[in-house]
């Protein structure tokens, strides 16, 4: 591993198939089935209906998938249980500390059905020069590593820092053609299965600081094999399927 700040200010650290680390950072929302939230759904059927749904798995297979998850120090692990008297659950010695807004990193990380590329931890806000500065100093190494002197398509989302003009400047300089990604895509991207495999394997590590937390994430993600990658990207048309038949509600996908 090395790292390093760029003239944006990003300190881009390498980890090449390292692991990842344990809780992600969660907020839950109401079981409620909103309007919005059907409307999503429709628009995410839509979008599906016409996103590539002949596309077979040879095809997904030159695709390289991108994304960006948040890991969190996990504080769910409850303690040792304590012997106690009734009236002393407020007692300073049977009482342990809690932190309300734990340490956590943000993570850009890559995968094809080949295998997984570098991860970059990110230190500051992606705007479009540090995305510029991970296509560089991660995407093209990832590229090497998986596709070699082959073709490949880039997929990554609709943030704003991927859809930046300057950012598509990038792609056309150094010819690298783009997916055209759907805006409501739930459960098309196969890196989130990554990164939950990733997370369920760290549901029980106990770092102690950010450091640590990326040293067990780096540990994970290499445990990463390619023939979990293959499987993924191997299931991308009924992936597809499955979001259409659904009309946009979440799938096991």
């Amino acid at each position: 591993m090395w790292g390093r700040f760029t003239k944006s200010g990003l300190q881009l650290e390498s980890v090449l198939q390292e692991p990842l680390h344990t809780d992600v950072c969660k907020t839950w929302v109401s079981a409620e089935h909103s309007l919005c939230q059907a409307t999503l759904e429709q628009q995410t059927a839509s979008e599906a209906s016409r996103f590539k749904k002949d596309w077979t798995a040879a095809e997904w297979s030159k695709v390289m998938f991108s994304d960006e998850s948040k890991f969190c120090i996990s504080f769910g692990y409850q303690g040792p249980r304590v012997w106690r008297k009734r009236g002393e659950a407020h007692n300073p010695r049977f009482l342990r500390s809690s932190v309300k807004f734990p340490q956590s990193v943000m993570v850009w990380g890559a995968m094809s059905s080949a295998g997984v590329g570098p991860l970059c931890f990110l230190r500051s806000k992606v705007n479009a020069a540090v995305y510029q500065e991970v296509l560089e100093h991660f995407m093209l190494p990832a590229a090497d590593q998986l596709y070699g002197d082959a073709d490949f398509i880039f997929q990554q989302d609709l943030a704003p820092a991927h859809s930046a003009k300057a950012s598509s400047t990038w792609f056309k300089d150094h010819g690298i053609p783009v997916l055209n990604w759907p805006a409501n895509s739930p459960d098309l991207n196969p890196i989130e299965n990554l990164w939950g495999i990733v997370k369920r394997k760290m549901r029980y590590a106990r770092p102690k600081n950010a450091e640590e937390l990326k040293a067990t994430i780096r540990a994970t993600w290499a445990l990463i094999t390619p023939e979990q990658c293959h499987r993924l990207i191997d299931s991308m048309p009924r992936c597809i399927a499955a979001v259409i038949q659904a009309k946009g509600a979440p799938t096991k996908y």
